[in-house]
C-alpha cells in the first residue's frame, strides 16, 4: 500500500551536493505549483475515513495525515542555470493503536477504497506486532481542537514569483562574486510548501500550510601559481519565511567588523556575494591560526550549528533511552543527569529553550504531526539541565503528563516520530553589542558561518571549523586567520560560556535538511542566538603540509 516516487538528479555539478541526492515527488511543471489541492471538505471526509474503518476493527486510537508537498529548486553556476526542479507529492498516512501496539501504513490512493485498504493494513501490522509488544504504548491526553487551520506568516509566495526572476537574481549574484575575484560560484534557492491535513479520533481536524526556504551560494578563489583554493559559504540562514527573505532590506542588516554585513529577517545575497569573493581572496594570504587556548566570540550563523550538535540533539529523549543512535549515536545527558536536579550543562548565563512557535523559524508550525498545539518550554535554565523533548508515547517516560508537540515526519509516507524543535540560547538581559564583546577580548578568535565539524557517539567530545575567522588582539581585530578549528566536550564548552550579546544581535540559523531515523527521514530546525564568548578553548591548526 506504500509507495515511493523519487525524482533522481543528474548532472548538476556542485549545485547536488546543497541536496540529498533523492528528493520525493513527482516531477511536474511550474504552473502546476500554483494549481488549488484537495479542498478541506474532501480532506475531512477521506480523513473519517481512515479513522471510522480503524475504529470498526478495534482500534483504540487513530490518525490520519493527508499531506500535499511541493518543491522548487534553482541550481545556477557562474552565467549558466544548472537546473529547476519542480516536485509534488500527496498521499495519506494512517497510523493507529490496535492491542496497545503502533501500526502504519500510506497510500498515494487518496480514494475511499484506497484509504480503506491502508487502514486495514495499519491495523493488521498493529496486531501481528502486539505478539512481541512487552509493554502497551502509553499516549498522552491531548484535547481535540475541531476544525482548525495555521499558516505561516508569509507576505510572498515563492510559487506566484516567476522562474525567471529567481534565476535572474541568482545569476545577479554569480556575477557580482566573479567581478569581485571569484574563480567559480555555485549559487541555489529551495522553496518548499507543506500542506498538511491532520485528523485523529481525539477529535482534531487542522490543516495547516507551511513555507520554507533557502538561499544558499559557494564562492571558490584560486592562486594558481601557489597551487591553493580557498572558498566562501553563504552567510544566509534557511527561513521559515516567504520570498520576502529575499528582498535584502537593509532594516535587517547588521554591521560586523572589517565591513562584515550580516543579515536577520531579510537577505541581501548579492551583496553577500560580492563580500564572499573579497573574503575568498583574502583567504588565500591570511595567516595560518597558532595552535592554543582562544577565547571565541561566535557568531549566531556559525554557534546554530553547534547548538544543534551539542545541545539539539543530545537532548532528543529517544536519543537519551537509546532508542535512537543513528547520525552519530544516543546521548551523554542520560536520566540521571536530569533528575538530580543540578546537571550544570553550563555556565550560569546559558539559558536555552526548545520552540515551535518562534515566527520566521524552520520549526514553526501551530500543530505537530499528532495534533498537539505547539509551544515553547526550557531545556536548560541558569545553566542547569531541566527537561528535555519528548512527544505523546515519551513523556510518561520521565514524569510528565502533557506532550511537548515535536513530533514531525518528512512526508505523508513516513510515520512521524520525535524530531528537534528550534533550540535556542536566550540573549543577554544587559545591553551588550559585538563591538563591546570584541574590546573585551585580549587574545581570541571571532568565527562565523559553519564548516566542517565532528561529534563523538554520545554527543559528548566535538570539533567545529567554520567559514570566516578573524584575530583578535587587545581589544581590536588583527587580521584574517585560517585553519582554525577548536575542539572540547559539551560540558566544558557550555560552562565557558562568559557573555552573550543582547536580543539587538540576536538572530537565527538552521539546518534545512536534518537527518534523524532508519530509514532516514528529514527535517527543518532553526536556532537563535546572539553572539556568545567562549573563554579558554582549545583551538587546532588544521593546516597540512604535503
Amino acid at each position: 500500500m506504500k509507495r515511493r516516487d523519487f525524482v533522481q538528479y543528474a548532472g548538476m555539478g556542485a549545485g547536488a551536493m546543497m541536496m540529498p541526492s533523492l528528493l520525493m515527488g513527482n516531477n511536474i511543471p511550474a504552473e502546476a505549483l500554483l494549481e488549488p489541492g484537495m479542498d478541506t471538505v474532501l480532506k475531512k471526509k477521506m480523513a473519517d475515513v481512515a479513522l471510522n474503518t480503524a475504529k470498526s476493527m478495534g482500534a483504540t486510537y487513530a490518525d490520519a495525515r493527508i499531506g500535499r508537498y511541493l518543491n522548487q529548486y534553482v541550481f545556477t553556476r557562474e552565467d549558466k542555470v544548472q537546473n529547476v526542479v519542480n516536485t509534488e507529492s500527496f498521499g495519506i498516512g494512517i497510523r493507529v493503536i490496535a492491542n496497545g501496539t503502533w501500526g502504519f501504513s500510506s497510500t498515494n490512493d487518496v480514494t475511499e477504497d484506497g484509504i480503506k485498504n491502508a487502514t486495514q493494513q495499519a491495523v493488521a501490522i498493529a496486531k501481528a506486532n502486539s505478539k512481541i509488544q512487552k509493554e502497551p504504548v502509553v499516549l498522552a491526553p491531548v484535547q481535540g481542537h475541531g476544525e482548525v487551520s495555521w499558516k505561516t506568516p508569509i507576505q510572498k509566495d515563492f510559487k506566484e514569483v516567476p522562474i525567471s526572476e529567481k534565476v535572474d537574481l541568482l545569476l545577479s549574484a554569480n556575477a557580482a562574486a566573479m567581478e569581485n575575484g571569484a574563480n567559480f560560484v555555485n549559487s541555489a534557492l529551495f522553496m518548499v510548501n507543506e500542506q498538511k491535513y491532520f485528523a485523529s479520533t481525539d477529535g482534531s481536524y487542522i490543516d495547516q500550510d507551511v513555507h520554507r526556504i533557502w538561499p544558499t551560494f559557494n564562492v571558490t578563489a584560486i592562486d594558481r601559481q601557489a597551487g591553493k583554493f580557498k572558498s566562501r559559504q553563504a552567510l544566509s540562514a534557511p527561513m521559515g519565511m516567504g520570498y520576502e527573505y529575499m528582498d535584502g532590506l537593509e532594516s535587517e542588516k547588521l554591521s560586523g567588523p572589517e565591513g562584515i554585513k550580516l543579515y536577520n529577517r531579510s537577505y541581501d545575497i548579492v551583496e553577500d556575494a560580492t563580500m564572499a569573493a573579497q573574503q575568498a581572496k583574502q583567504k588565500l594570504s591570511a595567516k595560518s591560526v597558532e595552535a592554543g587556548k582562544y577565547d571565541l566570540v561566535l557568531e549566531p550563523n556559525h554557534l546554530g550549528l553547534t547548538i544543534h550538535e551539542s545541545v539539539g540533539h543530545p537532548l532528543e529523549l529517544d536519543r537519551v533511552l537509546g532508542y535512537e543512535a543513528n547520525y552519530a549515536g544516543t546521548s551523554f545527558a542520560t536520566l540521571d543527569k536530569w533528575e538530580s536536579k543540578d546537571f550544570k550543562y553550563g555556565s550560569d548565563i546559558v539559558n536555552i529553550v526548545a520552540d515551535k512557535t518562534q515566527v520566521g523559524s524552520l520549526g514553526a508550525v501551530g500543530y505537530d504531526d499528532e495534533g498537539v498545539k505547539t509551544r515553547k518550554w526550557d531545556l536548560i535554565r541558569n545553566g542547569t539541565l531541566v527537561n528535555y523533548q519528548a512527544i505523546r508515547d515519551q513523556v510518561h517516560m520521565i514524569d510528565q503528563n502533557e506532550s511537548h508537540g515535536c513530533c514531525y515526519a518528512q512526508s505523508w509516507e513516513d510515520v512521524q516520530f520525535q524530531r528537534m524543535p528550534n533550540v535556542s540560547l536566550e540573549p543577554g538581559t544587559e545591553k551588550y553589542s559585538l563591538q563591546d564583546m570584541i574590546k573585551d577580548v585580549d587574545k581570541g578568535i571571532y568565527i562565523l558561518g559553519r564548516g566542517s565539524y565532528s561529534i563523538d557517539q554520545q554527543r559528548y567530545n566535538f570539533q567545529f571549523g567554520g567559514t570566516l575567522f578573524y584575530e583578535i588582539k587587545n581589544g581590536e581585530i588583527a587580521g584574517m586567520l585560517e585553519d582554525v578549528a577548536y575542539q572540547s566536550n559539551t560540558q566544558e564548552f557550555w560552562n565557558s560560556c562568559a557573555k552573550i550579546c543582547d536580543k539587538d544581535d540576536y538572530r537565527m540559523f538552521g539546518s534545512f535538511f536534518d537527518g534523524k531515523g532508519q530509514p532516514s527521514q528529514v527535517s527543518a530546525v532553526s536556532h537563535g542566538s546572539s553572539t556568545s564568548r567562549f573563554n579558554g578553548i582549545n583551538v587546532i591548526n588544521t593546516g597540512r603540509t604535503i
